[in-house]
């Protein structure tokens, strides 16, 4: 039941895409703070980073700039928390790419043990978790970065990686969200928050950039707020 209360929820996303909104993204994070115990609101600028792909590109923050990033850290030796928090990525993925946004939202998986995750182990971590490589991308350190660069980036986003003697890294679980702009706009918090709530505050972030907003009816506004999952 819930996977189909899912699927109506992307549905009605693809019927939201031309109407601007009236009701603003501020509306949206009020609504989630008081009723997604996982969402947390932030409004700054993200760190950058210079990184680079599975196939040596490089990748930097700023270039991904006009698209919104969804934004999460792991490692592919991780043996049970990462492999649930890429899965649900992926559901999360596959919801955005069946709507009009998938040209519009880029997810990003940084690895924080870029000494073992070579190339290759990146591009079957993204198969085996049926990752679109359309719009996302695992990424891990340039050379001549130091071995522990995107482990503190992580801690730029606010959150550690330490590294144990058995090469097992303690860390705690968050999936980032950022603006068109370059701005963190939400931290969504472990693995049991609502993929219904992130799509749609995805969806607000896509729309806010495209002012001035239009008046809405207030039935699309009641819509959306029945199909958020609390």
């Amino acid at each position: 039941m819930a996977y189909v209360k899912r699927w109506a929820l992307t549905l009605l996303l693809i019927s939201l895409w031309a109407p601007a909104w009236s009701h603003s993204l501020k509306d949206l994070e009020r609504l989630l703070g008081d009723k997604e115990k996982y969402f947390q609101s932030v409004d700054k600028t993200a760190p950058d980073f210079a990184l680079q792909d599975a196939d040596g590109k490089a990748v930097q923050l700023s270039d991904l700039r006009g698209k919104v990033v969804v934004l999460h850290f792991i490692y592919a030796g991780c043996p049970d928390v990462c492999p649930l928090h890429a899965d649900r990525i992926a559901e999360i993925q596959s919801m955005v790419n069946q709507t009009p946004m998938k040209a519009q939202v880029q997810f990003v998986t940084i690895t924080t043990d870029p000494k073992n995750d070579a190339p290759d182990v990146l591009r079957a971590y993204g198969e085996q978790h049926r990752l679109d490589p359309a719009n996302w991308a695992f990424l891990t350190t340039r050379a001549g970065q130091p071995e522990d660069a995107t482990r503190k980036l992580a801690e730029q986003f606010g959150h550690k990686f330490m590294k144990q003697e058995d090469g097992y890294q303690v860390h705690g679980i968050v999936t980032h969200v950022i603006d068109r702009e370059g701005r963190w706009r939400a931290n969504f918090h472990g693995l049991r928050f609502e993929p219904t709530n992130l799509v749609v505050f995805i969806n607000a972030l896509v729309n806010d950039a495209a002012k001035p907003h239009g008046h809405e009816q207030p039935s699309t506004w009641d819509s959306i707020k029945k199909r958020l999952r609390f």
